[in-house]
């Protein structure tokens, strides 16, 4: 919605029908739905992607999922899923429309990651992985295309208050930090697409927390039982 009231055309992508005609209702949208934790509904998606206005400037890689318990009790089955829908769906997307826009010379590839690819998550392992994973490949593929007219931003928000923590088996019950809207998350990204941003933090503070995580990580890990 962000992105429709500063002028694009957008396409949305997602398996709920109800949340997607909203989307549709509300930033008169094209949608579709599919499932990317399917590699076949990716090539899917990519492709009707392409053939509602024959091109596509922006692709925001959003869709995610997590999974809040000790590793040794997680279900393998829900470990793969996790990986892939943090990773491979982001992968194989930007791999289908990336070189339309390297053709046109032209285009923005936006990965929605988290703090906790940078630091890593205490019973959080296989989804702070995943998102360490999305990081890397975002700068892997800045280095790429650089000078080919192909932009990468990485996002990495704090704690966002969605019905993601519903869903990931745990609610989020932490004092700090504290839950941002997801409104905030999508300013910022538009404002690092027009920035031609390599990365962006949400909040801000989280920058030097990620900073200090790479500087110093053994007085990091020290620390942060301390200090959550």
């Amino acid at each position: 919605m962000r992105l429709a009231r500063e002028g694009a055309r957008v396409i949305a992508v997602g398996r709920d029908p109800g949340a997607l005609a909203e989307i549709e209702r509300r930033a008169r949208a094209r949608t579709i739905r599919a499932d990317l934790t399917v590699a076949e509904e990716v090539d899917r998606c990519a492709t009707e992607a392409l053939a509602v206005f024959g091109r596509v400037d922006v692709l925001v890689n959003n869709a995610g999922a997590g999974w809040a318990s000790p590793f040794a009790e997680m279900d393998p089955e829900d470990a793969e899923r996790l990986i892939r829908l943090n990773v491979a769906a982001p992968v194989l997307l930007t791999r289908a429309l990336l070189q339309p826009m390297l053709a046109r010379r032209r285009g923005w590839i936006v990965n929605v990651a988290s703090i906790a690819g940078h630091i890593g998550v205490r019973d959080e392992a296989v989804y702070s992985a995943t998102k360490a994973a999305l990081l890397s490949f975002g700068e892997s593929l800045r280095s790429e295309v650089a000078g080919a007219g192909v932009g990468v931003t990485n996002v990495s928000p704090g704690v966002v208050r969605t019905p993601f923590f519903e869903r990931r088996g745990r609610p989020y019950d932490r004092a700090f930090p504290r839950p941002i809207q997801a409104e905030r998350v999508a300013r910022a990204v538009v404002r690092g697409v027009r920035r031609g941003a390599d990365e962006v933090f949400v909040p801000a503070w989280m920058r030097p927390v990620a900073r200090f995580h790479g500087a110093w990580p053994a007085l990091f890990r020290q620390l942060a039982p301390r200090f959550g």
